[in-house]
């Protein structure tokens, strides 16, 4: 995204086409009236990146606007990023400047935050590290008051933590997370706060159990788990798997288990097609499934697990491309209702739109 994208006050304008092209293009199904959760118009993002364009004495962050990937533009502010992350952009580059060891080789810096100030600042070299620049990275570190974590080919050095410690709210109560760096996290933290409280709203069987394919490090799991009497969640990153679990331990839930397998697999897990020793001590026919949330990549869901999941009461899908979202809806309503349709405006600016769905068997 170019800066100049960034208009606050033509936010509504194009919000209201994102609302008006998903209405056109779900028009095929009978949809309930569509929610839509719009942003901050203004420093919604807790993580961006930026190419360190060097030219003669001085560094510059730089970004390059999609199909001219070798004319880099300046960027002095990010209006996109949080304001901490503008805050911490003139003093991170005013010691890269200074700063030769830092600065030498370096070609891209990266932020991730939280929505409490915790930050690890990533920085990527076209060369080995050594003892003095991770000398140079703790004095780094020190001054800017973060985390930092300096990558090469084959390496990566750590000062600090290698994640953030972030605080989301739903309904009124705090969860607590650990985000880790190069691992996926939802970037916009008040519309991540409103996905959650639409999904605790939205189901709930004190009585029954709860499916979730692609959980990543918790983040729907936790609040969720508060709904169900017993929670699996699966999920194919070991990062995220092994955040999910701290996650739990975090937020006191003791009714959720997560293990490591794709959406594939445990569709042929839940069909016996084979056995996992990853689901080793748990019993599938133990659990009485009521409920599943999908979360799918962008290309959707695979026709097993689609299968799969239709044979569940109802179904919770976040998408993040319309498209594949349509295709799934296609058979999978042929099942089940939808019965609430969620806009999520995860990304200002760009024609990206998330997409939250509640369907019911028929």
């Amino acid at each position: 995204m170019s800066v100049d994208q960034i208009q606050p006050n033509q936010y509504q304008t194009q919000l209201y086409e994102k609302y008006d092209r998903i209405k056109s293009q779900f028009s095929d199904f009978d949809l309930p009236e569509i929610e839509v959760y719009e942003s901050p118009d203004a420093f919604y993002r807790m993580r961006a990146e930026f190419k360190i364009w060097h030219e003669g004495d001085a560094s510059h962050y730089a970004m390059y606007k999609p199909g001219e990937y070798r004319k880099p533009f300046i960027v002095d502010e990010f209006p996109v990023a949080n304001k901490h992350i503008n805050n911490l952009m003139p003093l991170l580059l005013d010691a890269i400047n200074s700063n030769n060891i830092i600065r030498n080789r370096l070609f891209q810096a990266e932020f991730l935050t939280s929505q409490t100030n915790d930050t690890v600042i990533t920085l990527i070299y076209h060369k080995a590290l050594d003892e003095e620049w991770q000398e140079a990275a703790t004095d780094l570190s020190d001054l800017l008051n973060a985390n930092i974590i300096g990558r090469s080919k084959k390496q990566k050095l750590v000062i600090g933590r290698d994640y953030v410690e972030e605080t989301l709210t739903v309904e009124n109560k705090p969860y607590y997370y650990q985000q880790v760096e190069a691992s996926f996290t939802q970037p916009n933290a008040a519309v991540c706060e409103k996905m959650l409280d639409w999904a605790v709203n939205s189901i709930k069987d004190k009585n029954r159990d709860f499916l979730e394919l692609y959980c990543g490090n918790g983040n729907f799991t936790v609040p969720l788990s508060l709904n169900f009497r017993q929670v699996l969640a699966t999920e194919i990153s070991k990062t995220s798997v092994k955040s999910a679990t701290h996650n739990f331990e975090k937020n006191n839930i003791e009714n959720a288990k997560v293990v490591r397998m794709s959406s594939e697999e445990f569709s042929d897990a839940m069909d016996s097609v084979r056995e996992f020793r990853r689901l080793e001590g748990i019993n599938l026919t133990e659990y009485d499934f009521s409920t599943v949330l999908v979360d799918p990549p962008r290309a959707g869901l695979d026709e097993h697990t689609e299968q799969m999941v239709c044979r569940f009461d109802t179904i919770l899908y976040i998408s993040c491309n319309p498209d594949t979202l349509y295709k799934n809806l296609e058979r999978i309503c042929a099942s089940h209702k939808i019965i609430r349709f969620a806009l999520f405006d995860q990304f200002p600016y760009t024609s990206h739109i998330e997409c939250g769905v509640v369907l019911s068997k028929r």
